[in-house]
């Protein structure tokens, strides 16, 4: 399973470094790659996962989330 969230205040890859390994905290994601041209990251998830878990880690680390599909 795998998630796609759109997040604002990316702009180097520091910043990816940090999203990814936030979520990579979140308990049942497997995976996070991030993409900075895009501005998204792709989740994979080993377990269902809730939005608010996954918004909540990254807005801890200081950044937008503007959409989890």
């Amino acid at each position: 399973m795998h998630k796609t969230i759109k997040i604002d205040g990316m702009g180097c890859g520091h910043c990816t470094a940090t999203i990814e390994k936030a979520l990579c905290s979140v308990s049942g994601v497997r995976d996070a790659k991030a993409d900075l041209a895009a501005k998204l990251v792709v989740v994979s998830l080993d377990t269902p996962v809730d939005d608010k878990a996954l918004a909540s880690v990254i807005k801890d680390a200081g950044f937008t989330v503007v959409s989890i599909q």
